[in-house]
């Protein structure tokens, strides 16, 4: 311990460090001011952002991007409120982030003093934990604690709202030897008893299907789910938050089931006789309708969440533990089952889902005239390859950007998926740019999703984060207006930004300080992204101005039932099921 008297400000910046944080995101203001003289001569790096929710979205991204705690900083009252969403988008994709915000003096904490909000309250529901600091001695060790917090069990984001007299006040510093919060032990260990009927479970299957989600990229658990796939010849499928999870390349795995899935992976979980959940939630969005949701299928659910396990749907075989080391202890048994010669036949299985799939495959129209959206997503992802990093907005380019470009490898696809966060690409990138400064990084993101934070580009260009930009201009709220076209008799209320006559997206990239190009012709893609690709001094956005009425399918409507799904307008795809 330290003797040496410092400010509460100065223990807030050494305990950041002590904490190993290197970057931060943020804009300072009254309340959080003092925290900002100390870090001038910090070792952080401090990235001034243009709006506190870009501060929070970059701290996603370059927490998704690297595995490590991503760190945001916002004075109180709206520079914390504008932290909301963002912090409810970590909450909800498991996302390691630390908030740190400034409160008003603590003798004037509910006096509707300025700029004052009970950040704490705000943000109880969709914090993992959150502090109110008032005493200058605490914050070393709620620092340690939120970090810990953020990045142990079911990662998620932790809130600390210190009061500008703590940081004012003197004090001195000790950083804690041990972490010790009464009531938080996750449970990372599976229940060995739980493992050994999920293995039972599975022999005894004939179509079994490894239902994968986020939690698995979260877990680092890629390179096990690999092993148990290969070992035991089980078809894979990756929810939007676990693409990169599984090698999109690899003949098990068969896309992307939901909403907007592959038919091949909506067959796999509907006719399906035993789901094997991996750090999956069973999202509305995936199931569709609950109660005609893989009807014939039993059900193994590993999660290090206690609470999700059983939440919509009755899992016979509950495990507790990190995904890691379930798979792990998983594989173990089958292969010692295979030693002594019990393994699982699942050939007629695989044919079958194969057969769905090569009926059935992925694919799009062709626009007579104007520039399909898909082969622009598809081309970029062919083009930057499966090393580069993507985030995308949300809507019609998300689901695109899902289906065409193709993950060989996890962290390198990040989006707002349970939230469904318009905005989120541009700081997103950013930040991931960050953590990742040798990767090459695209959004990927929609005209009205980048019209919400690009802004951030001009953080991007003064800070030297050379991300790179893709606008899939429909000038439509895209996916809006599919809904409309598909279930409001193509009334269109409101879904027209006219984005192709403004902005000009090549100047206002001009006027940030980055380079702009335009394209909109399928003849000139290739030459485009690659010039785009040749750039990387500075930040580079690309107005695709694409043909409007591109829809995305497969697509299941929301509430109905995944037997329901639609391969195009017009066509429902018929199973043949002699092989099952």
């Amino acid at each position: 311990m330290s003797s040496e008297q410092i400010t509460g400000a100065q223990s807030l910046v050494t305990s950041l460090e002590a904490a190993g944080v290197t970057d931060i995101f943020g804009i300072p203001g009254g309340a959080i001011l003092p925290a900002y003289d100390p870090l001038m001569d910090s070792s952080i790096r401090h990235i001034l952002v243009r709006h506190e929710q870009g501060a929070g979205h970059a701290a996603q991204g370059y927490a998704s991007a690297t595995g490590r705690v991503g760190v945001c900083m916002a004075t109180s009252g709206p520079g914390a409120t504008n932290l909301v969403t963002p912090i409810a988008d970590a909450h909800m994709d498991s996302v390691p982030m630390v908030a740190v915000t400034g409160q008003v003096g603590a003798s004037m904490i509910g006096t509707d003093a300025f700029q004052e909000a009970d950040i704490r309250g705000i943000t109880m529901p969709i914090t993992k934990h959150n502090f109110l600091v008032t005493d200058p001695a605490d914050i070393p060790r709620r620092i340690a604690e939120a970090f810990h917090i953020a990045s142990t069990g079911r990662p998620g984001p932790v809130l600390v709202d210190v009061a500008k007299s703590a940081l004012q006040a003197t004090t001195t510093f000790e950083w804690p030897d041990e972490i010790q919060l009464p009531g938080y032990r996750p449970v990372t260990r599976p229940h060995a008893k739980q493992v050994r009927e999920a293995a039972r479970l599975l022999l005894d299957s004939r179509r079994p299907v490894l239902y994968v989600g986020g939690g698995t990229i979260r877990g680092n658990a890629h390179r096990e789910l690999l092993e148990l796939a290969e070992l035991a010849g089980i078809p894979v499928v990756t929810t939007l938050m676990a693409r990169g999870a599984f090698p999109d390349s690899h003949a098990l795995n068969y896309g992307m089931p939901g909403m907007h899935g592959t038919v091949a992976a909506v067959a796999a979980l509907q006719k399906s006789d035993l789901l094997i959940s991996l750090g999956a939630r069973f999202d509305d969005r995936v199931t569709g309708n609950l109660d005609s949701f893989a009807p014939g299928a039993k059900v193994i659910h590993a999660d290090i969440d206690p609470a999700e396990i059983g939440k919509n749907r009755h899992a016979d075989v509950p495990i507790v533990g990190d995904v890691r080391e379930v798979i792990t202890d998983l594989v173990a048994l089958l292969r010692a089952e295979a030693d002594a010669g019990t393994t699982g036949d699942y050939e007629g299985w695989v044919r079958f889902l194969d057969g769905v799939r090569g009926t059935y495959p992925l694919g799009y129209d062709t626009p007579i005239d104007g520039l399909a959206p898909q082969y622009v997503v598809e081309r970029l992802g062919a083009i930057a390859g499966p090393d580069a990093i993507y985030a995308s907005g949300v809507g019609q380019h998300q689901m695109w950007a899902a289906q065409f470009v193709k993950y060989e490898k996890p962290r390198t696809w990040l989006n707002s998926g349970g939230l469904g966060t318009m905005g989120f690409a541009v700081p997103a990138a950013m930040g991931a740019k960050v953590g990742a400064p040798d990767t090459t990084v695209w959004a990927i993101d929609g005209d009205g999703c980048f019209q919400m934070t690009n802004q951030e580009l001009a953080t991007c260009a003064i800070n030297n984060i050379p991300i790179k930009v893709a606008i899939i201009n429909n000038e439509s709220l895209g996916m809006v207006r599919q809904w409309q076209t598909l279930f409001y008799n193509e009334r269109y209320s409101n879904t027209d930004l006219q984005s192709k006559r403004i902005p000009d997206f090549v100047k206002l990239a001009d006027a940030y300080g980055c380079v702009g190009l335009s394209c909109d012709s399928p003849e000139d893609v290739d030459a485009t992204i690659t010039k785009a690709m040749e750039i990387n001094d500075v930040p580079v956005v690309v107005d695709f101005r694409v043909h409007r009425d591109a829809m995305v399918w497969p697509m299941v409507a929301a509430g109905a039932s995944n037997d329901e799904i639609k391969y195009a307008r017009d066509l429902a795809p018929k199973f043949d099921e002699d092989d099952l």
